[in-house]
C-alpha cells in the first residue's frame, strides 16, 4: 500500500500515538529540503518544522519542497490538518470543518517554473469523503463543506479584511490553499481537516491573541486525533 501524507501543524502526532517509531528523513527535492518522519504506511511532514525555536511561519513554508518530498517517499494521497479562524458567528471555536473549495488571490507556490502548464485547483472530492466517514466513525461532528479564504500571513487581518471576506467564505486561514495547489500541481490527492480555533478579527469583541489560537487548538486536538487514527485505519482495513 502507498504511504499516506499528512501535513500538520501544531499537533504533535508521534505524541499522540499515531507514528510509531517513525525514521526522521530530511528529504533532498529540486526545491530544497523537507523533513519527514517516516513509517511503513505514513508520511508525516511537520508544516513549521519540529523545532519551537525556529518555528517555520506560514509566508516562509516550503510548500513545493514539502509536497516534492511526499511525492519521493511514495506518497499519492495526502491529508492536511490546518488551524483556521471562523468568518461565521455559526462556526464558532471547536468546530472542525471539511472545505470543498478555497480562495487565493495573493500569488501562490508552485513547481512550474518555465512550462506554460495551467492546473484546474481543486480539493480531492474522495479524500474530503474519507475525512468526513471517519469523523462519523467516531461520533464527532464535522461540517462538509465551506470555502477557506488564504492570506499571506505572519500576521491576523484587519477588521476591513475580514468584513470583505466573510461575503464570500466561511473560514481563514494561511497555508492549505498553498498546500492544495502545489499537491494538484504534482497529481496528488488532497484536502484537509481544518480546526476553528477561533473568530476572525472583528467578528467578536475580544481581543485576537495567538495564546487564544494555540490553546483552542490544543483542546481540539483530541478529536483530531481521533479522527486521524479512524482515517488510516480505515485506509488499511
Amino acid at each position: 500500500m502507498e504511504r499516506l501524507g499528512i501535513i500538520s501543524g501544531t499537533i504533535a502526532l508521534q505524541e499522540k500515538g499515531v507514528l510509531l517509531d517513525p525514521e526522521e528523513k530530511w528529504v533532498e527535492t529540486e526545491f530544497g529540503r523537507a523533513l519527514v518522519l517516516v513509517t511503513a504506511n505514513i508520511a508525516f511532514l511537520p508544516r513549521h518544522g519540529r523545532d519551537p525555536k525556529r518555528h517555520i511561519l506560514p509566508h516562509l513554508i516550503n510548500h513545493p519542497a514539502n509536497l516534492s518530498a511526499l511525492k519521493s517517499l511514495g506518497v499519492r494521497e495526502v491529508i492536511g490538518i490546518n488551524s483556521t479562524g471562523s468568518l461565521r458567528l455559526k462556526h464558532k471555536p471547536g468546530t472542525l470543518v471539511v472545505p470543498d473549495d478555497f480562495i487565493m488571490l495573493n500569488p501562490g507556490p508552485t513547481v512550474f517554473s518555465s512550462k506554460p502548464v495551467h492546473i484546474t485547483p481543486t480539493l480531492s472530492k474522495e479524500v474530503r469523503e474519507r475525512w468526513i466517514d471517519a469523523a462519523r466513525g467516531c461520533a464527532l461532528d464535522v461540517v462538509d463543506g465551506g470555502i477557506y479564504w488564504q492570506t499571506t500571513g505572519p500576521r491576523f487581518e484587519t477588521k476591513a479584511e475580514i468584513m470583505v471576506m466573510s461575503q464570500a467564505a466561511d473560514l481563514v486561514g494561511m497555508t492549505m490553499a498553498s498546500e492544495a495547489i502545489v499537491a494538484r500541481e504534482l497529481d496528488m490527492a488532497y484536502a484537509s481537516l481544518c480546526s476553528v480555533d477561533n473568530y476572525a478579527h472583528g467578528l467578536e469583541d475580544k481581543e485576537l491573541t495567538m495564546e487564544k489560537i494555540l490553546w483552542r487548538a490544543r483542546r481540539n486536538a483530541e478529536s483530531i486525533v481521533q479522527i486521524v487514527k479512524s482515517y488510516i485505519e480505515r485506509r488499511q482495513a
